[in-house]
């Protein structure tokens, strides 16, 4: 698993982002007051499938499920039907078939996820480590795939699998399962995208972090968008949900270390994000509009934060590693990866939250524009983004193997430029670097402790991060002096 990739919802964790609760749900899209047919004679089945009913539920029909004991096979039929009626109401889609939902416990998904994540060691891991150290979100003491691991481990209610076409509900009880009716319509969108979009397809496989954050975006988005038209719906008590008992068996439950919020907002973002931009497809040109993204998914998280159709500009790069410095060829693009504009504010966030560094402010997160936004993901010192490559580093001619790298940034202006560059002095400085007369930062003590060369040279701003300044000036000597 890279950072995303798992089409998952996220538990209530995600609130102490922010420490406060997050904004309520609100309606979206040509979802219609759910009026029965006087025609159907109550709720009578069609003589053939049509929109709004599946396997014997119509989308406004009330159903006989109580989930203060969790839910019987009978319950959970009806459940889910009732359920996909309802999406194929909202989002104008028919289901080809029906979505098997099964349960698995938090203590197998975690042990599952853990597993999915592979060896600290290997070379994927020990690459992506590079990659948040980097966004100073993971230091040298942790592992970047156990960070995730654990972040995901304790944030998840519930996931559709495209391989095996089910959706999986984390509980607490499997004897006893409940299902929040957010987590199951979320769940089931993506089921309605899969089997008309297929969800396997390569389009939907980002080859960077921030490509990764970009899929997700529509993905997540219309999953959202539809969600919030649900939740709508049940608010204004148009239509009869099925009330989830509070202390339900789907939350996010104990153990593990918890998540890393750092992570948890990188991740968090295309959920956030996401239904901001279907919303500004669906106005411009309805669902197909939507439709149409899912056949051509947007390229960078910066167009999703700012929902516009701006592309990257291209970064050439060449290797000038010394005296054993190489890059990962075989990992990410060429060895590169692209961590974009979400995951560079999330590290601002991050190190504003955590060290105090002067970068972003806080509270900024919840400075939202629009109905349908949770998290803002624009602020300065990451807005004018215009491209980034990640080069890791290792050397192994030593008695250990020793890591650093070179980000390649680029902005949209000089300006923007500067004030990246500005704000991650910032952090720099929080981490109570000193800067020797070669220009070189140095972090002597903690998760960081590292030499950094940070450049600016118009819209371009370079980093370079090594051991120590020798080891700097080895990995990039082109900028040495």
């Amino acid at each position: 698993m890279r950072t995303t990739g798992l089409r998952a919802v996220f538990a209530a964790v995600l609130l102490v982002l922010a420490g406060c609760a997050a904004p309520t749900a609100a309606p979206g899209g040509d979802a219609q007051p759910a009026t029965p047919d006087p025609d159907r004679e109550g709720f009578a089945d069609p003589d053939q499938d049509v929109l709004g009913w599946e396997d014997g539920y119509w989308y406004d029909e009330p159903i006989a499920v109580d989930q203060s004991d969790g839910l019987n096979d009978s319950e959970m039929d009806a459940y889910v039907a009732r359920g996909m009626a309802r999406v194929e109401h909202l989002r104008q889609l028919e289901f080809d078939e029906r979505v098997p939902v099964n349960v698995i416990s938090r203590a197998d998904y975690r042990r599952d996820s853990a597993n999915n994540s592979g060896s600290a060691d290997s070379e994927f891991n020990r690459w992506n480590d590079q990659v948040w150290e980097a966004l100073f979100i993971t230091g040298e003491s942790t592992g970047s795939a156990s960070a995730i691991s654990e972040t995901t481990g304790s944030s998840v209610l519930g996931f559709y699998s495209p391989s095996a076409d089910e959706i999986k509900i984390v509980t607490s009880s499997t004897d006893e399962p409940t299902i929040d009716n957010t987590t199951l319509i979320h769940e089931l969108v993506h089921a309605l995208q899969d089997q008309h979009f297929d969800l396997t397809d390569a389009r939907f496989r980002g080859e960077t972090q921030d490509g990764d954050l970009a899929i997700d975006g529509i993905v997540e988005g219309d999953a959202r968008y539809v969600e919030q038209q649900y939740v709508d719906q049940c608010a204004a008590g148009t239509w009869d949900c099925v009330v989830t008992p509070a202390a339900g068996g789907s939350g996010g439950g104990s153990g593990g270390g918890g998540p890393n919020l750092g992570i948890l907002l990188t991740i968090y973002q295309p959920y956030s994000d996401g239904p901001v931009y279907v919303h500004d497809l669906y106005e411009q040109g309805g669902w197909e509009a939507v439709n149409d993204a899912l056949r051509n998914p947007p390229v960078s998280s910066e167009q999703t934060i700012h929902v516009t159709d701006e592309s990257p500009r291209p970064i050439s790069f060449a290797d000038e590693g010394t005296n054993g410095w190489t890059t990962f060829p075989g990992q990410g693009v060429e060895g590169s990866d692209t961590v974009g504009e979400a995951s560079m504010f999330s590290m601002f966030w991050y190190q504003a939250r955590t060290s105090g560094a002067e970068t972003v402010r806080v509270q900024s997160i919840l400075d939202t524009t629009s109905e349908y936004d949770t998290y803002n993901y624009d602020a300065a010192p990451s807005n004018g983004w215009a491209n980034d490559r990640l080069f890791p580093y290792r050397n192994e001619a030593g008695a250990e193997t020793e890591y650093g790298y070179v980000w390649v940034t680029e902005w949209d202006t000089d300006g923007d430029a500067q004030e990246f560059h500005d704000a991650y002095l910032n952090i720099l400085s929080a981490h109570d670097a000193t800067q020797r007369d070669d220009g070189i930062y140095v972090i002597e003590d903690g998760s960081f402790n590292d030499a950094f060369r940070v450049v600016r040279t118009g819209d371009r701003v370079v980093i370079v991060n090594g051991p120590a300044p020798a080891d700097v000036d080895e990995i990039r000597p082109g900028l040495a002096g």
